[in-house]
């Protein structure tokens, strides 16, 4: 049954909600994840694991589900019960998954990243749009508490004009053998870059370093800088050789600055109201501030309170809202293509050696759903 026909059964009354039928495309790393999460709400009601192993397909479902295990991707788009899929395969093969999904008149859901080239993305947000159709990217991170936490305290204004923010994501392995660092872990701070910048403040710009020191094949380490439209600079550090696991965010402002720390359960995200102002009025010249005194503001920390609960359980309440209520979804097709947007200017930078290289998608954020009533809570997962 497919979402439009989900319609009232008497007039003046509404229908229950039936669960949206859905096939999980993909049983590897991720697939799994997938599984657990549609089979744990009400919103969705699993109908196919797909995958061209269907032995692992199998062992993923046990032995007592009711779902069905399939090598058959045709046979899943046939399905008239299958009202979405979620696309959990190798990224290069991300475009002819979803793509047959769209034209078969699925909503789609698609793991980082959207796909391997602009391009592709492009194709896959046109057709979704032409078709009426939901296009959702897992930026898994975007539903956490605590960059949900964040996003509203930027948009808020508590931190003021967004100054800079520095992202660190550094571990130690696993080396890929068919990507460098820059795609494999720098979608997850691009995306919670997109998710949490203000509607008016946008990169428009990227220079990229990167090193190769063991004779990998690719980078394993990156360093991006990123310009905003407003001045401002962001930061991304992503590095596969690292003996420690850090995983940390600053988003400084104006008015206070925020810590982000997601390996301290015990205080996730830190508010400091302490930096720098000028002590001279701001309407003064060049010449004059140049001269003005510096003072130095220190005042409380506040640590917010966060909620509890798996950060892919509300991405996948999303996608049930947003199929739902015809509305983008958060971390919608065009979110996934800024993210692509980014990741292929910095590849370009690192073949010019650190060039600055313009996007091209400025202007767009303006389309994403403005609200931020998202419950996402939980620590989200990823392959390190």
């Amino acid at each position: 049954m497919n979402d439009a026909d989900r319609a009232d059964e008497r007039p003046g009354q509404t229908a229950p909600r039936q669960p949206l039928g859905v096939a999980v495309i993909g049983a590897g790393y991720w697939g799994p994840n997938l599984v657990r999460n549609f089979q744990a709400g009400d919103r969705f009601r699993l109908r196919w694991l797909c995958d061209l192993d269907v032995t692992r397909a199998q062992r993923v479902l046990g032995g007592y589900s009711t779902v069905q295990a399939t090598a058959d991707y045709a046979a899943v788009l046939a399905d008239p019960a299958v009202d979405a899929v979620a696309v959990a395969t190798p990224a290069g093969t991300h475009l002819d998954v979803a793509l047959a999904a769209l034209r078969a008149g699925k909503h789609v859901l698609v793991e980082k990243p959207l796909a391997t080239t602009y391009a592709d993305g492009a194709r896959l947000v046109a057709e979704a749009e032409e078709r009426g159709l939901t296009l959702m990217c897992d930026h898994t991170y975007c539903y956490t508490p605590a960059v949900a936490k964040i996003r509203e305290l930027v948009h808020e204004g508590a931190l003021g004009d967004i100054h800079y923010v520095d992202s660190v994501r550094i571990n130690l392995g696993l080396v890929q053998k068919d990507i460098d660092v820059l795609w494999d872990l720098a979608p997850h701070d691009l995306s919670i870059l997109d998710f949490i910048l203000p509607e008016h403040v946008e990169p428009v710009a990227v220079a990229a370093h990167g090193a190769d020191p063991i004779g990998a094949g690719q980078d394993c380490i990156t360093y991006l800088t990123l310009q905003l439209n407003t001045g401002a600079i962001a930061h991304v550090h992503v590095n596969w050789l690292s003996p420690t696991k850090v995983r940390t965010t600053m988003v400084g402002g104006s008015k206070r600055t925020l810590v982000w720390d997601d390996l301290n359960p015990a205080q996730r995200v830190a508010v400091f109201d302490r930096g720098v102002d000028l002590a001279a009025p701001q309407d003064l010249g060049a010449d004059e501030r140049r001269e003005a005194l510096i003072s130095y503001r220190s005042g409380d920390m506040i640590a917010p309170a966060l909620g509890e609960r798996e950060a892919l359980r509300g991405m996948v309440d999303e996608f049930a809202a947003a199929i739902a209520e015809r509305r983008a979804p958060l971390t919608d097709g065009r979110a996934g293509l800024r993210v692509l947007d980014i990741l292929e200017a910095a590849s370009r930078s690192l073949a010019f050696r650190g060039a600055v290289v313009g996007l091209r998608t400025g202007g767009d954020r303006s389309l994403r759903n403005a609200d931020a009533n998202t419950n996402a809570n939980g620590t989200a997962g990823e392959r390190r």
